[in-house]
């Protein structure tokens, strides 16, 4: 799988979505893993329409470990996509619960996004910083004051 996806930039469409298809025949129908890499294949070929099921049922499926984190942020990423800025909303609110690793940043740009297109870009921005804040070499308290207050919390 993994060498499909970095060699994705080269293939177009219809090759990328052929080469996770070929390789997620070999699995079970019902594999999590074989419907988030099948979902994700969609995903990146402005296919969210056909991802958000797949996703869906690979999560209820038992999808574990980075890949159900993954799969939670492209999930809400897709249903953002779709028009639904408030499931994605709830979907990322509820991943920033779960216990921290290297895609924290990510729930929270995700959410941000999801924020601006349901119309709290306030919050939105102060999300934003707090998150930049840490990456920062100075400044880091002054952002998270100035995002506080940006938020009025």
């Amino acid at each position: 799988m993994e060498q499909v996806w970095s060699s994705s930039h080269q293939l177009d469409e219809a090759s990328l979505l052929r080469a996770i298809k070929a390789l997620t025949d070999e699995c079970a129908p019902d594999d999590p893993v074989a419907l988030f890499e099948q979902a994700s294949a969609f995903d990146s070929t402005g296919h969210p329409d056909r991802a958000v099921a797949l996703y869906q049922r690979a999560l209820a499926g038992g999808l574990s470990g980075v890949r159900r984190r993954r799969a939670t942020i492209q999930l809400a990423s897709s249903l953002r996509n779709l028009g639904r800025p408030s499931d994605s909303v709830a979907l990322l609110r509820a991943e920033l619960a779960a216990p921290s690793d290297e895609l924290d940043d990510a729930v929270r740009a995700f959410l941000a996004l999801a924020l601006v297109d349901a119309g709290h870009e306030r919050e939105a921005v102060a999300l934003a910083l707090s998150a930049l804040a840490r990456h920062l070499p100075r400044y880091q308290r002054s952002l998270v004051n100035y995002a506080r207050e940006i938020d009025g919390s």
